[in-house]
């Protein structure tokens, strides 16, 4: 497996590997909320972050974060290969060597704050209106310095 920054070329892909995954753990949006999703992904969001995808040997995405201003924007795996441990990889890769910190996540999935409470995360705060202003509270997460490796004072 290989962790590599993406390309344009990778965008189509990518938005593949979002929209399978959306579809697998966001019960709560419609097929139309996702179609009208997958467009801004595609042609708006993926060149608004640092992105990087990981690979398997053929080449072939396995899953990507994407990180803008310490914080991560999205971060998704194909749904067959969920549990495998390539979330934490790219976590760890978006928080060590992107200084990713803040996530936001929405409520309504359980699995995903899981993962981040287990990746060392903590909610500091709730929006009760996701980015495009639905009706989807998202929670405010943070990794604390400390799990990072930093001074205990610099937490």
């Amino acid at each position: 497996m290989t962790i590599r920054l993406a390309f344009s070329e990778d965008f189509e892909e990518i938005t593949d590997v979002w929209e399978a995954s959306v579809t697998a753990t966001h019960d709560f949006l419609s097929r139309e909320d996702i179609a009208n999703l997958r467009e801004k992904i595609r042609h708006e969001y993926l060149s608004l972050v640092h992105l990087v995808v990981q690979t398997d040997e053929q080449g072939r995405i396995q899953g990507f974060v994407g990180v803008a201003d310490q914080k991560i924007e999205m971060l998704f795996i194909r749904p067959e290969l969920r549990g495998l441990g390539i979330g934490r990889v790219l976590l760890q890769f978006a928080v060590s060597e992107m200084g990713a910190t803040l996530v936001d996540v929405n409520e309504q999935n359980p699995r995903a704050i899981g993962f981040y409470e287990r990746m060392g995360f903590r909610v500091f705060g709730r929006s009760p209106l996701d980015g495009q202003g639905r009706p989807f509270p998202l929670l405010h997460m943070q990794v604390s310095k400390v799990k990072l490796g930093l001074p205990n004072h610099a937490a």
